[in-house]
């Protein structure tokens, strides 16, 4: 069965968004990044997603142990990260729509911190925040058929990658499937179902947003284990892809050229268009860049365009 939720216009809006920030990010080729932003990105997904799990060490640590140096800290803490690096590090070699990929990348991100990494629990397990239960997961005999279930949804190719994984990263939380490393294997696999489909999802340290609003991070997941839908989190996930997106770009400091801005709209495919279709793809431009694109664009013999003025249409040959 297909999980609960709602499209709601929020969610359209930060769908629309994200395409428009994965197409400019492909169009400045940061789905390409050099190997020392692919690494330093890795430091922050890992050093993130940790530290909302209670780990203590730093961005320095954890570079550190990339690079096979000795540090002095916890041992749980070091073999948190260690495993995490192999997992991060080797991340191709999962496939985001298998269970086996799902249990042997938990056995290797909690190897020497559990009894039986990559097993799915045999025990009833309860989220507690203070002295409250906060949420009390399905029993433990359920948990196989219900991620055989939300494996099953993975594989339906008519859902958004996008929603799916939001969808699942939530329903999995839900489920808790595992007696620890719940959290950090929900963030690792939205990663991968993000990146088998955008290659620039692959080191977007978007845990790092998350990191910062643990709070609604926790409230998110709790609205919709209310609401019995996972609405609220998958508004929450895409508002911090979006925003994660944007400070690849804007960190980045490149903006788009005239040529790349034609190119990436050709690719789009609009057989027949304006410019304010041009101007709803490139947000940031004005009026007068858009009609110099335009104008480019009709003398390379990329487009034609029949009319005047505001009647003014364009044709991709």
């Amino acid at each position: 069965m297909k999980p609960p939720y709602d499209i709601t216009p929020t969610i359209l809006q930060f769908v629309s968004s994200i395409s428009e920030k994965i197409g400019e990010a492909n169009t400045l080729f940061l789905d390409k990044q050099s190997p020392q932003l692919r690494k330093r990105n890795k430091v922050k997904t890992i050093h993130s997603s940790l530290q909302i799990e209670g780990n203590t060490l730093s961005e320095e640590q954890i570079t550190a142990l990339i690079e096979n140096k000795r540090i002095i800290g916890p041992q749980k803490d070091i073999t948190e990260v260690i495993n995490a690096i192999a997992v991060y590090e080797n991340l191709n070699s999962y496939k985001s729509t298998s269970a086996n990929s799902f249990l042997s990348a938990h056995e290797t991100l909690m190897k020497g911190l559990i009894d039986q990494p990559g097993k799915y629990r045999s025990r009833g397990v309860g989220v507690v925040k203070g002295s409250e239960v906060a949420h009390l997961a399905p029993p433990a005999a359920n948990v196989p058929g219900l991620m055989k279930d939300l494996f099953q949804y993975l594989n339906n190719d008519d859902e958004l990658a996008l929603i799916k994984s939001c969808v699942f990263h939530y329903e999995m939380e839900f489920i808790h499937p595992f007696i620890d490393g719940n959290g950090r294997m929900g963030r690792l696999w939205q990663t991968l179902i993000l990146k088998d489909r955008y290659t620039v999802f692959e080191f977007l340290p978007f845990e790092t947003l998350i990191n910062k609003t643990q709070d609604e991070y926790y409230q998110a997941l709790s609205a919709s284990d209310k609401s019995g839908k996972s609405t609220i989190f998958i508004e929450y996930m895409l508002r911090i892809i979006d925003d994660s997106l944007a400070n690849l770009l804007n960190t980045n400091g490149q903006t788009l050229t005239s040529e790349q801005r034609i190119t990436h709209f050709i690719s789009l495919g609009k057989a027949e268009f304006s410019r304010k279709d041009y101007m709803d793809v490139f947000k940031s431009i004005s009026s007068a860049t858009a009609s110099r694109d335009l104008k480019k664009a009709l003398e390379l013999h990329l487009i034609s365009a029949k009319g005047k003025g505001n009647q003014m249409r364009y044709f991709i040959y």
